[in-house]
C-alpha cells in the first residue's frame, strides 16, 4: 500500500523513508514547514550534505500538503528549482 506521504507527486518509498527519518510521517506533519529547514534537518539526520534535488522535493511536498495539489506547471521536483 505504502505511506500516505507517496501521493505527493515524485515521493517514492525512498523519499517517504527520508521525510518520515526527519519526523514527517504524514501529510499534515508537512503542513507549515519551511521546505529549507526540512532539507537542513535531513542533512543533520544523515549526517552528510543531501543532494540539493532533495530541497525541491521538499518544496513540492509541503506546497502539495498544504494545498491538496500542486500546480499544473509544477507537477515535477525539477519545477522546484531555486
Amino acid at each position: 500500500m505504502g505511506s500516505e506521504l507517496q501521493k505527493i507527486p515524485g515521493v517514492g518509498p525512498r523519499m517517504a523513508g527520508h521525510l518520515e527519518a526527519i519526523g514527517c510521517s504524514t501529510l499534515d506533519s508537512l503542513k507549515g514547514w519551511d521546505p529549507e529547514e526540512l532539507y537542513q534537518r535531513s542533512c543533520v539526520v544523515q549526517g552528510c550534505q543531501v543532494d540539493r534535488c532533495v530541497l525541491y522535493v521538499y518544496r513540492l511536498a509541503v506546497y502539495y500538503a498544504e494545498h491538496g495539489e500542486c500546480p499544473p506547471d509544477r507537477q515535477n521536483w525539477w519545477d522546484w528549482k531555486d
